[in-house]
């Protein structure tokens, strides 16, 4: 008998627009031991789906048409509220996307782990917090001891995300939802995550509902699979089924979408031999002092950059590899002066960045733009576009004004976006066409380099698609340089002529892309590549049990 179902399940939101039905006629079993896996692009009604199991919908403006959801003989959609917080976070629990957002950044991590167990399993604090401390190093958080007394803004986002994973497993539930949970973490400790969640559920049967725009993951993660597209089960069925004899036309085009091959050809960088490097690193070190107290007057140093001396040429797309931590988001940040570097130098053009002084270097900001991880944070929410992309491109040509709608309306063209959405603001848009606003007004200052630090990690595998190709386009078109920051090595490999693994804020491993990634020559970077999920369910089960036998 299953231990939750789900008939007929139909979800509303009221809009200005008008009524939006999120999603529609939704039905479907989950067993014991059995993982469900969601698949969708934004907007297509997955998680909405699945927070109305939990009843964490907004109501008002949302609203249940129809259905029921039956877990242990009780309708949850007409269950009390108490009842249902006695099944939330104790008998069914839920993995968030987002842990910036999830976790309080008032509390500290341990705090917030021992809560759960004090309010669901009445333990007391000291039991308490040793089962909070074991929880984190199941989840592969170092010095646990010492984390647990942190806070969240002092750990990496693949560290909180892996917090929240802790929360969601500490209470043993019968069923766990998790919201892509492995969307933020490098494929090492993604593997680890899976692994840990995969014989949880074999120790205690637990049910799992995983969202995940990642097919790799699904493939290798779910028994059965649901493929929604703007509120619809378009396709369900074994995922064997759903991989190996494909029906619906939308589940075609998900799989089409996965960047598991090289460079396009017409893309790939031929480097001049006569030319000097665009920019170059030249040992440099970036340090962080961290105080563990106001009272204390030593601090622990951190060494988030160490040594590292790296070429890139004009017209080169550089990968940056590693795993969260590694310092590959702190070299970009260190390139453009967002934190100060320790010691070294970085050539730019030939000039010395760290040495010029604060006008030398404004001007020379305007050739190196940054695409960061984030669009909705990293674009002010108070200005349209227009306004985001004029008041860049007024920044590069302050003599000349007379042309800046014109100047908007090709930017708008060139990543794609219609020309009449320029008055709208970045909420009214998806996280897709957030982030080519993002290229646009990167591509506003008319840069020679541009340092992407995950622009796709957090986007859907059909918009990630689109993005890629957009930049390969845009790299081509206006003939840029780009440092292309990820911990997916399946989008690095799709994007980049070159690639620099890191690994403890060092290089270990330098390489023409096709030829690092056939015969890899550091350890690490060899367990990076036997980590990446494979799109196909059998390779992929092969691959999980060749990497666990090594």
């Amino acid at each position: 008998m299953p231990i939750l179902q789900v008939d007929d399940l139909s979800i509303s939101f009221r809009t200005r627009e008008g009524r939006i039905e999120a999603v529609k006629n939704a039905s479907f079993t989950l067993d014991k031991g059995q993982t469900l896996g969601i698949v969708g692009e934004s907007g297509s009604g997955k998680s909405v789906l699945c927070y109305s199991l939990l009843g964490l919908l907004p109501m008002p403006p949302a609203s249940i048409d129809s259905g029921k959801v039956m877990f242990d003989d009780k309708d949850l959609l007409k269950a009390s509220k108490q009842s249902v917080r006695h099944i939330r976070g104790n008998r069914i629990s839920m993995i968030f996307q987002d842990p910036m957002t999830s976790l309080n950044p008032y509390l500290t991590i341990g705090t917030q782990l021992v809560e759960s167990l004090t309010i669901h399993k009445g333990m007391n604090k000291q039991s308490a917090r040793r089962r909070a401390i074991q929880s984190m190093d199941e989840v592969g958080i170092a010095n646990p001891e010492k984390r647990i007394n942190s806070y969240p803004h002092e750990l990496s986002g693949g560290m909180k995300q892996r917090v929240m994973i802790a929360m969601a497993l500490l209470t043993e539930p019968e069923i766990l939802i998790a919201d892509e949970p492995t969307t933020a973490l490098d494929v090492t400790i993604q593997a680890q995550i899976l692994r840990l969640i995969k014989q949880l559920q074999h120790e205690h049967k637990v049910g799992l509902i995983f969202i995940s725009h990642d097919l790799g993951v699904i493939a290798g993660i779910a028994d059965e699979v649901l493929v929604m597209e703007k509120g619809d089960i378009v396709e369900a069925g074994p995922v064997e089924d759903i991989f190996y004899q494909t029906r619906h036309p939308y589940t075609k085009k998900l799989l089409a979408s996965i960047p598991n091959t090289s460079k396009p050809g017409k893309y790939r960088y031929k480097r001049d031999n006569t030319s000097s490097p665009l920019l170059k690193l030249q040992e440099v070190k970036t340090y962080f002092h961290k105080s563990h107290s106001f009272l204390q007057s030593r601090s622990e140093e951190i060494k988030a950059v160490d040594n590292v001396s790296l070429e890139i040429y004009p017209g080169e797309t550089l990968g940056l590899v590693g795993e969260s931590g590694s310092g590959k988001s702190t070299i970009g940040r260190s390139i453009i002066k967002l934190v100060d570097i320790h010691e070294g130098k970085v050539i730019f053009k030939e000039q010395d960045i760290l040495s010029t002084g604060h006008y030398q270097f404004d001007r020379l900001r305007h050739e190196i733009q940054m695409i960061f991880q984030d669009p909705y944070s990293s674009l002010n929410p108070r200005m349209t576009v227009f306004d985001t992309l004029a008041e860049a491109i007024s920044l590069r040509n302050k003599q000349n004004n007379k042309n800046i709608t014109p100047e908007v309306i090709q930017l708008m063209e060139d990543v794609g976006l219609n020309a009449n959405q320029i008055r709208k603001y970045p909420h009214e848009f998806s996280g897709g066409q957030r982030q080519r606003i993002a290229i646009a007004r990167a591509l506003a200052l008319r840069p020679r380099l541009i340092i992407a630090d995950e622009p796709v990690s957090a986007l859907d595998v059909t918009i990630q698609a689109q993005i890629l190709d957009l930049l390969l386009t845009l790299v081509k078109k206006y003939q840029l340089t780009m440092i292309f920051i990820s911990h997916d090595l399946s989008v690095v490999r799709y994007i980049s002529d070159r690639v620099a693994v890191m690994q403890s804020g060092k290089i270990v491993e330098t390489g023409e892309t096709e030829a690092l990634f056939s015969s890899p020559q550091h350890d690490y970077t060899r367990s990076l590549i036997r980590a990446i999920p494979i799109p196909d369910p059998e390779q992929e089960r092969l691959r999980q049990a060749a990497t666990t036998i090594t």
